[in-house]
């Protein structure tokens, strides 16, 4: 993806310093381990790659809002996002097993000094196992922005690839949305709710700003939508051969996230939006 990248702690400080100092208020943490394994120990290490980002940005940026991804695919060495068990029939992910270690990882993103936890994994019950989980360990205070309708897109392409977490066989499928299906988003984020989530996000965003508009005009609740790499890249892309005014099909396709219902916009252009609507001095 142009203008991403793989970042260290101490770059992503910088990088998270830039965009704060422009106004951006947020940032989302995605971890890369050194090594993988099959119990997605990296996830929940206490010396882990997102706790050692979160515990500096917290100390050299204390008004910066500090949110993490809490999944296993990074951190798997099979890329799925759950525990794989491998029958005759071939590979099942076991979905109970995998919710005892979202909520190890939550609570150590917490521990760490995360502002809000991120639930991305799609599966069954994990909102309400993070939930008694950080409760349990005094993190009452830490709202969870669950991602509650993430559609198995092939949208998210280059995000996969910059974060080596696409699966090593099979797809996501059988845990992410089916592209087709609006009424199950409806499901899902009402299951959510009820689990106790605190946010609720629609994941591509503007190729199902339906979804978007369905969901806020039906709960009314905290709403965020995630702007995926594919969106990002195609946007960049087509600017890069002259075909399109970055810019302004930037805005455009922001500003129809915002009126479709989104209170929260998460996207890779975060910097040069807020560089672009910075009042002229």
């Amino acid at each position: 993806m142009p203008d991403v990248f793989q970042l260290s702690p101490d770059e992503a400080l910088k990088e998270a310093a830039g965009a704060y100092q422009l106004g951006v208020p947020a940032v989302l943490l995605f971890g890369i381990p050194e090594t993988k394994d099959a119990k997605a120990s990296g996830a929940y290490a206490s010396n882990g790659i997102v706790q050692k980002a979160v515990r500096l940005l917290k100390r050299e940026l204390p008004g910066l809002i500090v949110i993490t991804d809490v999944c296993l695919c990074e951190y798997m060495s099979h890329g799925h996002c759950g525990i794989v068990s491998q029958t005759k029939k071939g590979a099942r992910i076991l979905n109970d097993p995998t919710l005892k270690l979202l909520a190890r990882a939550a609570s150590s993103h917490a521990e760490a000094g995360a502002d809000i936890v991120a639930p991305s994994d799609m599966m069954d019950g994990r909102v309400r196992a993070i939930r008694q989980h950080l409760d349990a360990l005094g993190f009452q205070e830490t709202p969870i922005m669950s991602y509650a309708a993430k559609y198995a897109s092939s949208f998210y392409g280059p995000f996969r690839e910059a974060a080596e977490s696409a699966p090593q066989f099979g797809d996501r499928r059988s845990y992410q949305m089916d592209p087709a299906n609006a009424r199950e988003a409806l499901r899902e984020v009402a299951l959510d709710i009820q689990e106790g989530a605190d946010i609720i996000m629609v994941k591509p965003a503007l190729a199902y700003l339906d979804i978007l508009h369905r969901v806020k005009a039906e709960f009314g609740y905290p709403t965020a939508a995630y702007a995926v790499s594919g969106e990002y890249s195609m946007i960049k892309a087509a600017a890069q051969n002259g075909w399109i005014d970055e810019r302004a099909v930037t805005l455009e396709s922001h500003l129809a996230m915002r009126r479709a219902g989104a209170d929260l916009i998460i996207t890779y252009a975060a910097k040069n939006i807020a560089t672009w609507l910075r009042p002229d001095p």
